[in-house]
């Protein structure tokens, strides 16, 4: 099914000159890559694409770049699936959007902007059966609501409900709000638009997902760890200034999914909510639904960026991303469930793969951990990561007695999860000689392996 001219993409990551490059999540040695798109398992394969400008690191005349694995572990690169069409809907960018099934034909429904104003439309490419070439007639499924009070949208999302297909798209409103938009889709050329579906205006909502545009909005039915499954809707939490930044960072809500009694049309209640991730370098997470009903499942990839360094942390400056020739990473895969009413994100079990040699067992108190490493915590405490002499606390945190904590550390991208609750997502870059110092509390254990492709 694919180009066998093309590297692997790990392989390659393993031999790049950038000591900052990450080895173990996948994406192109060059240029610049932000939200993952078309996140699908289709034939046996999961595929991932993303935002991605290959000619620099910045963020520039986007495509979208594609990336594909029979396991989760070994990834292979594919061409770029979309890119711009001159005077077409998408000129100025393919931009975030899904990638789903339609009778059996691979289908990409994504936002096209046609100029740099931001107004966007869904914008519809069929592709082969492998999903590695794309054809792109500029066909528009939904555009802007004539609504004036919706003034921004973007980023499609496809759900189903009842046995029927439904989409949403992110909005912001003229008096600030931000909200979802509604669409039935019996055909996937043709969206009909059902109105503003949920703002900030609830006040569920306006406590966990503050924004003035919800962006790469999301709805899954995930499991509940005492049995049965629920709904979650999730959301990147946009604020005019963010500039990459994303203050505010991800969000979710965790509620119920009805059908409006007079109009059919799902309703979505939401009970509780909080941040989906701790770290401030994690955005535009997007979800797969790998099944529906009692057996729900949901596999999640996130965009970690580049940036200044905050807290204490060292960051890289625009200019010293211009020279490595690459920004931004896909986070590992991550599995959702609810547990005691709030969501809990663990890494896929897939990537358990990567553990290579032990090098630290039963270690506690100070701890230094290689650079490619997965470390397991037992115990309770105060545990701390840092960079370098004490310089830079790249993460701490609380564990509590049966509590486990897992950190990956692949080059300048640290994920560290602790069971029970979402993940944190951090970018720390070590300097020539530096090395990673584990703190661990009285009576906490620490194990350490090297991460390493497997055979």
């Amino acid at each position: 099914m694919t180009d066998l001219a093309l590297s692997d993409s790990l392989l390659a990551a393993s031999t790049h000159p950038d000591p900052a490059f990450p080895r173990f999540h996948p994406r192109p040695a060059q240029g610049w890559i932000n939200d993952p798109n078309g996140v699908s398992f289709i034939d046996g394969r999961y595929h991932v694409f993303f935002q991605y400008n290959p000619l620099s690191a910045r963020h520039h005349q986007i495509q979208w770049g594609h990336v594909s694995s029979p396991d989760l572990v070994r990834w292979e690169e594919h061409p770029v699936a979309l890119v711009p069409q001159a005077g077409g809907p998408d000129s100025a960018g393919c931009w975030t959007g899904v990638v789903t099934s339609d009778g059996g034909v691979p289908t990409a429904a994504y936002s096209g902007v046609q100029d740099h104003g931001g107004h966007s439309q869904v914008v519809i490419a069929r592709g082969s059966s492998d999903l590695v070439t794309w054809e792109q007639d500029g066909h528009v499924a939904a555009s802007m609501p004539a609504d004036p009070l919706v003034t921004a949208v973007r980023d499609p999302f496809i759900f189903h409900f009842n046995g029927a297909r439904y989409a949403m798209q992110g909005a912001g409103l003229a008096d600030g709000r931000a909200a979802l938009l509604l669409y039935t889709v019996e055909s996937l050329d043709d969206w009909k638009y059902q109105g503003i579906w949920l703002t900030t205006a609830n006040p569920v909502a306006a406590e966990h997902t503050p924004a003035e545009i919800w962006e790469c909005p999301q709805l899954v039915e995930v499991p509940v760890a005492s049995g049965g499954s629920t709904w979650v809707m999730m959301f990147s939490l946009w604020l005019s200034g963010d500039d990459h930044e994303h203050a505010n960072g991800v969000g979710h809500l965790i509620g119920s999914l009805s059908a409006d009694p007079e109009t059919g049309l799902p309703v979505f209640a939401p009970v509780s909510g909080g941040k989906s991730d701790l770290g401030r370098d994690f955005y535009a997470p997007q979800i797969v639904q790998l099944s529906y009903g009692s057996s729900a499942s949901a596999l999640l990839f996130g965009w970690a960026n580049e940036g200044p360094g905050r807290d204490g942390r060292r960051g890289r400056t625009q200019e010293e991303i211009d020279d490595a020739g690459w920004s931004g990473v896909l986070t590992y895969p991550r599995v959702l469930s609810v547990v005691d009413g709030a969501l809990a994100v663990a890494p896929a079990p897939e990537i358990g793969a990567y553990r290579g040699a032990s090098v630290v067992s039963g270690a506690s108190g100070s701890v230094v951990v290689p650079g490619f490493a997965e470390v397991l915590v037992s115990g309770s405490g105060t545990v701390s990561l840092e960079l370098g002499a004490g310089s830079q606390v790249v993460y701490a945190g609380d564990l509590v007695a049966g509590e486990e904590l897992r950190i990956f550390i692949d080059a300048s991208l640290v994920e560290v999860y602790r069971s029970g609750s979402v993940a944190t997502t951090v970018r720390a870059y070590p300097a020539p000689g530096e090395s990673w110092t584990l703190t661990l509390p009285d009576g906490a254990t620490a194990e350490v392996w090297e991460l390493a492709l497997p055979r």
